[in-house]
């Protein structure tokens, strides 16, 4: 074979291994910045790239991700004197290939210690419990102000987090017992309310309990009273109805005077302390008490007036008066005055 046609064939293989080993294929959400003898030329974004051989070279491959960096704890000492260890993480995002490479010699090492200076000088202005309990505060203050000083060099800061906050083991110690008093009064009040709620609902019920017994028992004696009063009404409402039917039958003296005596006779069945006796038997009594007594005191008037209203025979005057033979003439009197004066009966 010609040595000249060896030659360019292998001019040629040489020409293509360094074509092929100039084609960059630049992956996605990644930069490559391209200088051109030493002097910046271009950035390159995801896809094939061709370089020219000896003129140009990638002088920096730039992934466009957010990214995550955790900082070593670093020492604070808050505005009480308190000091303690913290340890902060930050995500941050290149948004400028070029300023990134050209901006600042060591990126990452530029943010570390501007967050640790800027944390320090947030803490120093807090006491320790502001400081354990303002975070997301000091967050957003540190965020801001690395993202304003990250700006000229292609950083994007998104967030700051403080990861640990580390006090003295003495604090430590002292916060562990604050929080179990702490605890242990919340406990206390828990318990006193729940104690206080119990009497409450326990009174309520023995209120309630009390209203619906009062309630029952009124209701009963309403119950009871009108049960009382519709049967004093049924009873004289009989009665009127009784008395009614008497007077529209008309009864005649004579029946009404049998009722009398039949209800006197029902009085005086023994039962009773106290007698009844009506006017017309107190009248009859009345009269043969009074003769017995004329008889017996011997007080007799022997006016023809006298001797016409009380006839008694075989009595002349009275020196001649047998009490025995006046007294039965005044029994025999009392007879005839109760026979006539008796109702009778048709």
């Amino acid at each position: 074979m010609n040595p000249g046609i060896i030659a360019l064939i292998i001019i040629g293989i040489i020409v293509l291994l360094i074509i092929i080993k100039n084609i960059n294929v630049v992956p996605q959400s990644n930069a490559y910045v391209i200088e051109r003898f030493g002097t910046f030329y271009a950035i390159w974004g995801n896809g094939i790239h061709v370089k020219v051989p000896f003129m140009d070279r990638v002088a920096r491959k730039v992934s466009l991700k957010e990214q995550v960096v955790d900082f070593e704890p670093q020492s604070v000492i808050t505005r009480d004197n308190v000091s303690m260890k913290i340890d902060t993480v930050v995500y941050y995002q290149i948004t400028d290939p070029r300023l990134y490479t050209y901006g600042v010699e060591s990126p990452i090492m530029a943010i570390e210690t501007l967050c640790a200076t800027t944390l320090r000088n947030i803490i120093g202005e807090l006491e320790l419990d502001s400081t354990l309990t303002s975070r997301d505060n000091i967050n957003a203050r540190i965020r801001e102000i690395l993202d304003e000083a990250t700006d000229p060099w292609g950083i994007k800061v998104k967030r700051v987090e403080l990861k640990n906050i580390l006090p003295p083991r003495e604090i430590q110690v002292a916060m562990e017992k604050q929080m179990k008093a702490e605890r242990e009064r919340r406990a206390r009040i828990l318990d006193a309310e729940g104690e206080k709620t119990s009497q409450i609902l326990v009174a309520e019920g023995h209120k309630e309990a009390a209203i619906l017994r009062a309630d029952a028992i009124r209701e009963t004696k309403i119950r009871e009273a009108q049960g009382e009063a519709e049967a004093i009404l049924a009873v004289q409402k009989a009665y009127a109805d009784s008395l009614r039917m008497l007077n529209e039958a008309a009864p005649t003296d004579k029946v009404i005077a049998l009722k009398s005596l039949e209800a006197f006779e029902k009085a005086a069945d023994g039962r009773a302390t106290k007698i009844i006796i009506p006017s017309e038997i107190q009248s009859m009594a009345s009269l043969a008490t009074s003769l017995k007594e004329l008889a017996v005191d011997g007080n007799l008037d022997n006016t023809p007036k006298a001797k016409q209203s009380v006839n008694i025979p075989n009595m002349q005057s009275p020196d001649n008066i047998d009490p025995v033979q006046a007294q039965e003439a005044l029994r025999a009197k009392a007879r005839q005055a109760l026979q006539q004066n008796a109702p009778k009966i048709q």
